[in-house]
Parts: C-alpha cells; structure tokens; sequence
C-alpha cells in the first residue's frame, strides 16, 4: 500500500510539472511576441536600469566580483565594482534587445556609419573573403557585448551560415526563439549529444558554424585564460583537424549612443602537429588567448558572472 502510494504521487508531481510547464512555455511565448511591439532602445534602457539595480544582490555578483579580482589584481575596488555596474548593464540591455534582435541589424555598406550596427570596412572584407573562397569555415565568438549580433553580420553578407545554439527545455519558447532568428541568422543548431554530427554535416555541405566557446567545460582541454587554467570544449578544433577547414573569431564591442560593432579576425593561425594536421589542444590555446585579449580591452562587457573556473 505504501509502494503503491509512493507510486502515485510521483506520477502525480510529474504530471503536475508537465503542467506547469505548459502554461509557463505559453506565457513566455505570448510575452516573447508582445514585447516585440516595444520599443527597442526603451525596452534595453529598462534591461540596464533593472539589472544594475538587482545584479548587485545576486550570487553572481560576488562570483563576478572573484573572477575580476583574480583576472585583475592590479584593479582596485571601486574600478572593480564600477566593471561589474556595466557587466549587469550590459546583460540588462541583451535582455531587452532579445525579442528585437533581427530588427537592429541596419549596416549599410554605402553608408557604413548612418545606422546601429556597424563594421569595419577589413571587416567586413574579411567577411567577404570568406563567402567567396569556396570553403566551408568554424567561427567563435565569446559572450562579449550581445553575442547574438555577429550571427546577423554574417547572413547578412550572404554567407552560408549555421549557429550553434542552446535549446531552451519549454518546446513552443524553443520554436519561437527559432522562428525569430531563421530568417535572419540562417540555420540554427541545437546544442546537444548529436550537434557534433549535425555540425560535420553542415561542414560537408560548405556551411559555416558558429559557435560559442568561453564557457566552461568539463570533459575538455584544460587551457590558460587570464593565467588560470579552465576548461574548453574541443569540438571546433576537433572539426577544423577532421575537415582542414579554415578558424575566424567574430565578437560584438558595445559603443557609447547604443551603437554596436561587429569585429572579424582570421583566418587564425593554427597550431600544427609534425604531420601537418591542426594541433586541438593548441588550437584552443590559441582561440582562448585571442578571446582573453578581447576581454582585457572591455572587461565590462564579457560574461563576469559565471563560473568560468572551477
């Protein structure tokens, strides 16, 4: 009898989760498709303030705050937290740039300095380059600024073009999210035990991935970060040794009157080993250290408050 209780009231939980899931998943859908008749600069302005107001009491903040002082121990206090102010800023205004995120992409390359979103003319040759050499490519890019904006620099100059993308668990968010970005950033690849295969394939059909990479990871390489060991997925160096195909870094640098950069280097040059194919762990050294530069020129706006090292 005892069993039989116990039995039921798991399923019972379960099934009341399942429900609870369901209504969430809807109401974040409709608040998804409300929020895009917002106004986009408001909406980010309301991101900032809010999360300068409520980071600060966080957990985070205090992981924030170690993960600073380990990277900058010359930095005192107050430039410290004055970084961290803009990190939860920066984080508020990606929140409210979400749901308006295929809209702010205005770059015109005849008038490159007349909109939102903008780019260096070695930039975007560089971009050009890389459409039209004929191969397929692995980009990464950090969590600097809003990470999702380079994957709209991308398709728009017509490159073939995939990110690699972490799934939501509700379904309909999960299709929203999707319906939003397809048309904008091109095919998008759900993170996952089978995105490696998905990614080969995309590869093979002269696609180019882009992907995320300064998170930490616990199977990988252990590689150097601010002189502090971490760990990397090796995925993207695993796929340029299989394929030979070329490694670019894309980022994202916030400017002063909500104006928005998109930077690309490369191809980078990858370690080797003696029978000429790329070297993995060498090859995310090398990627790691082009991300720590990045960060070191706007601390403020890089991913602070995760637990990069464990």
């Amino acid at each position: 009898m005892a069993l039989d209780t116990a039995r039921i009231a798991r399923q019972s939980a379960v099934r009341l989760k399942r429900a609870g899931d369901a209504v969430i998943d809807r109401i974040t859908v409709w608040l998804l498709k409300g929020l895009r008749r917002t106004n986009p600069d408001r909406l980010a302005d309301f991101g900032a303030a809010v999360m300068r107001a409520v980071g600060p009491r966080l957990r985070e903040h205090r992981i924030g705050r170690d993960n600073l002082r380990a990277a900058f121990p010359q930095k005192s206090s107050e430039e410290i937290e004055r970084i961290l102010t803009d990190v939860w800023d920066n984080l508020g205004r990606i929140a409210g740039e979400f749901v308006h995120l295929d809209r702010l992409w205005d770059y015109d390359p005849a008038r490159p300095d007349a909109g939102r979103t903008f780019s260096t003319p070695a930039a975007f040759a560089r971009l050009d380059g890389m459409r039209d050499d004929g191969k397929p490519a692995l980009i990464f890019a950090p969590h600097l600024a809003n990470w999702e904006l380079p994957a709209l620099a991308a398709r728009s100059a017509g490159i073939n073009f995939a990110a690699v993308f972490r799934r939501p668990n509700l379904a309909a968010t999960a299709e929203t999210i999707i319906e939003m970005r397809a048309g904008s950033m091109g095919a998008m690849i759900a993170g996952g035990l089978d995105a490696p295969f998905r990614i080969a394939r995309a590869l093979e059909n002269g696609t180019h991935v882009g992907m995320l990479v300064d998170q930490h990871y616990e199977r990988g390489f252990k590689v150097t970060f601010f002189g502090r060991p971490c760990g990397v997925n090796p995925t993207l160096a695993r796929l340029a040794r299989h394929y030979d195909c070329p490694i670019y870094g894309i980022r994202c640098i916030r400017h002063p009157g909500r104006r928005l950069e998109v930077d690309l280097v490369g191809p980078v040059e990858m370690p080797r080993d003696p029978d000429g194919r790329v070297n993995v762990e060498g090859t995310m050294q090398t990627i790691t250290s082009i991300i720590e530069g990045w960060v070191r020129e706007h601390p403020e706006q890089w991913l602070w408050v995760h637990r990069r090292w464990r």
